[in-house]
């Protein structure tokens, strides 16, 4: 496109809120410097959303290992992730991108449609060992823009114990009925059922999105019979007191929190919170989420694409296309994932991730049945989309409608 048309674009694009910065991503804050290109064509930059790690850590190294490998040099800035979108945006406008972005994967088909990511088809990367429903969340318009650098994804916990008091045999819960009937018997049994998070925010929708999905819903049709379901299952789970109401007002760590006390049977959290699982001090095991009647319902994916961004120069991509290959390689891909805590985006990783942690098995399952939030080809609309689902969630849950009016309220919203 000619520069003009490119510059309006971008623009329009600077102008619009990022708010799908999902609460699936578990780094830290900090920030970076907007310098990007360094003084000669010899340095390449590196935009990430990692500011927890410094530049001892095991993921500068690999940047630099990969840039030595490819004869260059690597300049690497660090931002946190609700920053990077607006920072690759406002480097776009000023001709300035980074050679290399990892950025959020939600957030792919926003800056694809502003025209700061290249294509596969122009930068010759290859994804063809790349699961497809992960690649899909970086594709838009039949095009794809980067190659995850891995996934996480939401399943249940569950604690043994208080299942093991209930008479709960947690190889039985299959489907919403029988999830549901183990929730009664917690109960019964005086423990606590399950913990969520459904508060206003993507974090509220990003935790819908599997009961939704799982009923066969379609988020083109928010107030379909299949999403007022979903929808049904969570409010009836307050008014029976399997979940408490305090998920009106749960992020994904307060969810976790009560939890981690131990009176809960279940909570439906991420990958990311394996390492405080550990520290818990109590027997836990995973299950994936699942369908209203069976099967593993589609969570939704969390995780970095790596993108190369449009170039004046465009001599710069054949060395991009480098970088990008060797932070992706298998060889590298299982010590990056490894330290995310992420799920590999192709099946050889994958299992080799189970072979050395078994109780990987099931988040492999959970990821291999995730779907992208920006996938079916959703793209920008997604925000708006999110934004009128917590908001139902929280109508229905609050109970100020029911289900099928606070959904219907909001399919008219997104129309």
């Amino acid at each position: 496109m000619n520069r003009f048309s490119r510059h309006r674009r971008l623009t329009a694009a600077a102008l619009t809120v990022l708010t799908v910065t999902a609460g699936a991503t578990a780094c830290s804050s900090g920030s970076g410097s907007t310098d990007t290109k360094g003084a000669g064509s010899g340095t390449y930059t590196i935009w990430d959303p990692y500011p927890q790690f410094d530049k001892t850590s095991a993921w500068a190294k690999l940047l630099d290992q990969c840039g030595s490998k490819a004869g260059v040099k690597i300049k690497r800035t660090a931002f946190d992730t609700s920053d990077l979108a607006n920072k690759a945006l406002l480097a776009a406008q000023q001709d300035n991108s980074a050679d290399v972005l990892i950025v959020d994967n939600p957030v792919v088909s926003t800056l694809a449609e502003a025209g700061v990511l290249t294509t596969t088809d122009d930068n010759k990367l290859d994804t063809s060992k790349v699961d497809p429903n992960l690649l899909a969340a970086g594709q838009a318009g039949g095009k794809t823009y980067g190659t995850p650098i891995g996934a996480n994804t939401l399943a249940l916990y569950y604690n043994k114990k208080v299942l093991k008091a209930a008479g709960v045999d947690v190889s039985a819960v299959k489907d919403w009925t029988s999830l549901t009937a183990a929730l009664a018997k917690v109960k019964k049994a005086g423990k606590k059922g399950i913990t969520f998070s459904a508060i206003g925010t993507e974090e509220g929708s990003f935790q819908f999105l599997p009961w939704f999905w799982g009923a066969g819903a379609k988020l083109t049709q928010l107030d379909s019979p299949e999403g007022t379901s979903a929808l049904k299952l969570w409010t009836d789970w307050l008014k029976k007191g399997y979940a408490p109401n305090s998920v009106l007002n749960n992020t994904q760590t307060t969810s976790w929190q009560e939890f981690a006390s131990g009176d809960y049977a279940f909570a439906e959290n991420g990958t990311w919170q394996l390492a405080n699982a550990k520290k818990a001090g109590f027997d836990y095991g995973v299950l994936p989420i699942p369908g209203v009647s069976g099967g593993n319902a589609a969570a939704p994916t969390g995780g970095e694409f790596v993108t190369i961004p449009v170039q004046g120069d465009t001599g710069r991509y054949a060395t991009s296309q480098k970088l990008v290959s060797c932070l992706t390689s298998s060889a590298n891909l299982y010590d990056t994932d490894t330290t995310l805590s992420y799920v590999a985006p192709t099946g050889e990783v994958q299992d080799k991730q189970v072979a050395a942690n078994a109780e990987l098995k099931p988040w492999v399952d959970a990821v291999k049945a995730a779907k992208g939030r920006t996938s079916d080809d959703l793209g920008t609309k997604y925000p708006k989309i999110s934004e009128q689902m917590w908001k139902a969630v929280q109508s229905a849950l609050s109970g100020a409608a029911s289900p099928k009016d606070a959904l219907a309220k909001a399919q008219s919203a997104v129309k």
